[in-house]
């Protein structure tokens, strides 16, 4: 059955200028908009971004932070970190990130679509509420997630990221909160260096956060793996009514900023995943953000792979859960997750 996926497509993402050696790159989303015109199935439909308003940032951000975004466009290029340059209209994409996630998620809502890639830029999954941190400007998921909660009453939120850096920007701001859950696996040895095993929550959020450092010799079928053993039962544990995905795509194996191994095969295989546990949760509504991924021609194939994949729903009975055991690699690393989080009770007894 083909789906009808929504994808948030829009030129002034491109306005974002960092400079001809930063990774965070125009190239990056130039690559990705090559790719779609050349075709990549049925079903998927183009929209445009909406700027996200004052009201919806501050759901996360400062009014201070934001002030200093807007001011950007008195310079034709500045910088609001050592790691995150600006242009003059820098302010106008990093409005436009976080406002096509909620017109990505207004469109699921509406029934325009039933799943939704919002092809951002700048990224977000770094950013904290009063200043900008790994090339990304604002909380782009974190502005939907608390809209989703505020606005559509939303009480169970599941983040699943799987960018290579840890997105601390999410980590953090849902620490406390059971009403989003946030899922993590990524190389610690990486920027912001966090997201350690016992990295788990505090206060009523605690077991509600769970981090899993990888090694960097894993292989796509260990990914997927891992991924096949934590989420389906987290799933039927926390039973989301909102799936949220920070997709970065650093972990390939040609990536000049990630150090891992894995292949657009791997990201294919975890969309299939994400479609499976969608279902599981009764067709709750599935938004993915583009995060990470730095080496153009790798990042077009693996969002072209994660589009195949959404365009095409599985037939019912058909879960993501495999037949075989996990790999010796993954199943180490379910292990561990599960031992650290046992006391917790939350998705593991």
């Amino acid at each position: 059955m083909t789906q009808k996926v929504g994808i948030i497509r829009d030129d002034r993402y491109l306005e974002h200028k960092t400079g001809h050696i930063h990774p965070e790159h125009p190239s990056r989303l130039q690559a990705v908009h090559r790719m779609l015109d050349q075709g990549t199935g049925a079903g998927l439909i183009d929209m445009e971004a909406e700027m996200a308003t004052m009201e919806q940032l501050e759901l996360v951000h400062t009014p201070a932070h934001i002030k200093k975004v807007l001011k950007t466009a008195d310079q034709e290029f500045t910088s609001l970190a050592p790691d995150t340059p600006a242009s003059s209209k820098t302010y106008l994409a990093a409005w436009l990130a976080a406002g096509g996630c909620i017109r990505g998620l207004e469109a699921m809502l509406s029934g325009t679509c039933d799943a939704c890639f919002a092809l951002v830029r700048p990224p977000g999954h770094h950013a904290l509420p009063n200043r900008v941190s790994g090339f990304c400007i604002f909380n782009n998921l974190g502005v939907t997630a608390r809209f989703a909660a505020q606005r559509y009453g939303f009480e169970r939120i599941l983040v699943v990221d799987w960018d290579v850096h840890h997105g601390h920007g999410l980590n953090d701001l849902f620490y406390r909160d059971p009403g989003v859950f946030y899922f993590s696996t990524h190389d610690t040895l990486l920027y912001p260096h966090s997201g350690d095993w016992t990295e788990a929550g505090e206060g009523e959020g605690l077991g509600y956060t769970v981090n899993i450092p990888l090694p960097r010799d894993l292989e796509d079928e260990d990914m997927v793996d891992l991924y096949r053993g934590a989420l389906p039962p987290l799933v039927r544990r926390y039973q989301p009514q909102l799936i949220l995905v920070p997709a970065g795509f650093d972990g390939h194996r040609d990536d000049p900023v990630g150090r891992s191994r894995l292949t657009e095969r791997a990201y294919g295989e975890l969309t299939r995943l994400m479609l499976s546990l969608r279902r599981e949760a009764k067709g709750v509504p599935l938004l993915l953000a583009l995060e990470g991924g730095y080496d153009p021609p790798s990042l077009a194939r693996s969002v072209r792979e994660v589009l195949r994949a959404l365009s095409v729903e599985e037939a019912e009975g058909t879960e993501g859960a495999p037949e075989k055991g996990a790999s010796p690699r993954a199943q180490e690393l379910l292990d561990q997750a599960r031992e650290v989080h046992r006391q917790y009770g939350v998705w593991t007894d």
